[in-house]
């Protein structure tokens, strides 16, 4: 098809505003797909998608639609995530499009996720078609979402209203997108320059990587040229997704589709490579991406330590459909042999966690996450340290400094008294406010990763009775009053359960864990004592008492020197099992301490 005929675009917006069905719908008016193929959330192809309700993984998918001009044109479209800690596949997304529609839903209005898709997209330069959604519904408030688009947004354009889920005003939507979003520019016969915005691992196959052509053709037993890794590959197949794998002889300027060539190992394939001819290679690569900062860290361990081989193996490949995702072998003292993982935030710790138990059939242990400190020595070093058992000598720490974010943080006019109470809690500081018409605002504050990391977004959404959103961004390190929290169960120190936090909550926050721990720790033949310490000094202690056997049980009478005897040979085996006798941690307790 003429290159002035493709549309290359993808949908933004935030969670639960309707992208998945605007692409279901799409799909249909199309013909992509037949309404016996159809089934809601087509392009989401997790289980774990399905059930959440949620998007993970960005698809792409090839339509083609003719025009009222009676013209046909090939529309190349992006499905991308809608939740904060997925917004590197949005970013990803973005790379390999002209123009976003950015999805707004008519009775929530413009959210905090919204808002940072929207600049992240004007950064890259797309060109914005903004699109209202779910008109239909009782509780729509269309006019109020248009001057939002208008004030908040600074669109001059007339917005799209459509109805996903009932097909209302998406034959308008699609005459929009071919009239504004612009055709892709560069050459057919220029050198190829093919950006690499995905990939995906197959048994047979290998590496099934996914491509947009800024310039040039591929074509099967063509060599090519990773220009990253500087590795050469013989091209064994070349496809697009319709929105099944569909095989072809090859891909123009301007187009989208995936090519494989019988590479195996994971590790050589990276998202925002830029794949050229071997013999006539281009002469620069394309810009690619900024590389995805993880700001959650936590060790994820096999619960059978004979697993661990397994998990070696599956970390890569499933690095390789997640870019974002970071893991370096570890050895824990109380789990054996794991990995330290880094994650966007605690919806992908936890997505891949379950990803890892279902699709490779593993079972794991996860301790808590924490953020990435910075750490200034008295001798001028810089360190950073993910995990707090890492935290030098406290004698040898000149200071200590944490991450700092930008919350954007979008309630209620009535909640905002709610919300900045709970932003002062977590040691925010106050930014500005930005009025959303008479009944929104949005209020900006700085604040320390930590703080938001754990239940801050349930919170928020408890304080403004669900109408609350957030979003944020992080800014640099500051300098912070930190102290190593460690737990102690019977005097040895439980490195997974350690933790760093502010000098002045140690005292309430160690108090708060030995006792969740009392509750969740189940009871042993010998009694554990768990204590909270900073440093050499205990500063809180719980103990949970032993089972109780009942070893005079037999006894019936006689003298009491039998009794006696028995109750002295019970507490010596106590004492000796307190010595050699292990506590198991169950996984409850780390997300017991999650709670806290």
């Amino acid at each position: 098809m003429e290159q002035s005929r493709i549309r290359n675009l993808c949908i933004i917006a935030h969670i639960d505003h309707g992208k998945s069905t605007l692409a279901d719908r799409l799909l249909l008016r199309t013909g992509a797909i037949t309404p016996r193929e159809f089934r809601v959330q087509l392009l989401d192809d997790m289980d774990l998608e399905r059930e959440r309700g949620i998007t993970i993984k960005a698809s792409a998918v090839r339509m083609t639609y003719t025009a009222q001009d009676g013209n046909a044109y090939l529309l190349n479209l992006i499905d991308t995530p809608g939740h904060v800690d997925f917004s590197y596949e949005v970013a990803k997304s973005l790379r390999a499009c002209e123009g976003a529609l950015l999805v707004v839903d008519a009775a929530q209005g413009v959210e905090a996720q919204t808002v940072a898709n929207l600049f992240q997209a004007r950064e890259v330069g797309l060109t914005i078609v903004p699109v209202i959604n779910k008109i239909d519904l009782p509780t729509a408030q269309t006019d109020r979402v248009k001057e939002e688009l208008k004030t908040t947004l600074e669109f001059s354009d007339e917005p799209a209203l459509i109805s996903a889920k009932e097909g209302i005003g998406v034959d308008e939507l699609l005459e929009r997108i071919v009239e504004k979003i612009p055709p892709p520019s560069g050459s057919s016969e220029a050198p190829l320059q093919a950006l690499v915005f995905d990939s995906s691992f197959d048994a047979y196959k290998g590496v099934i990587v996914y491509i947009r052509l800024f310039s040039g053709q591929v074509r099967v037993g063509e060599e090519v040229l990773f220009m990253g890794t500087k590795e050469v590959y013989q091209v064994q197949e070349v496809g697009i997704f319709s929105p099944k794998a569909q095989k072809r002889d090859g891909l123009s300027c301007g187009e989208v589709g995936y090519l494989t060539c019988n590479i195996k190992d994971p590790k050589q394939v990276h998202a925002g490579e830029t794949v050229t001819h071997f013999r006539h290679p281009a002469s620069e690569a394309l810009p690619g991406y900024r590389p995805a900062r993880p700001l959650v860290f936590c060790g994820i361990y096999p619960i059978n330590p004979g697993d661990f081989d397994l998990l070696r193996d599956c970390i890569p490949k499933l690095q390789l459909s997640d870019a974002s995702f970071e893991a370096q072998i570890e050895n824990s003292s109380s789990f054996g042999m794991g990995y330290r993982c880094g994650f966007l935030g605690l919806l992908h710790m936890e997505i891949i966690q379950e990803r890892l138990e279902r699709e490779f059939g593993l079972h794991l242990v996860a301790t808590t996450p924490s953020v990435v400190y910075r750490v200034v020595l008295k001798q001028g070093k810089t360190m950073e340290v993910e995990n707090p058992t890492k935290l030098p000598d406290p004698a040898s720490i000149e200071r200590i400094e944490e991450p700092m974010i930008r919350a954007f943080l979008i309630a209620p006019s009535w909640a905002l008294g709610a919300v900045m109470q709970l932003a002062l809690n977590r040691r925010g500081t106050y930014h500005s406010t930005e009025y959303l018409g008479t009944e929104r605002a949005m209020l900006v504050y700085e604040l320390p990763l930590s703080e938001v990391l754990v239940d801050f977004h349930d919170r928020l959404k408890s304080a403004t009775k669900g109408y609350g959103s957030m979003d944020y961004e992080f800014i640099a390190y500051q300098p912070a009053d930190l102290v190593k929290l460690d737990i102690l169960l019977n005097g040895d120190r439980c490195d997974p359960l350690s933790c760093i936090v502010p000098k002045e909550k140690a005292y309430t926050k160690g108090k708060e864990l030995v006792e969740k721990l009392k509750e969740v720790i189940p009871q042993q033949l010998f009694e554990v004592a768990i204590q909270a310490a900073i440093g050499m000094r205990v500063i809180s202690r719980e103990t949970v008492r032993p089972l109780g056997k009942n070893v005079t049980a037999k006894c019936y009478g006689g003298d009491i020197t039998r009794k006696r005897k028995l109750w002295e040979k019970q507490r010596e085996g106590k004492k000796r099992l307190k010595t050699f006798g292990k506590v198991q941690i169950p996984q409850e307790a780390f997300m017991a301490i999650l709670k806290v």
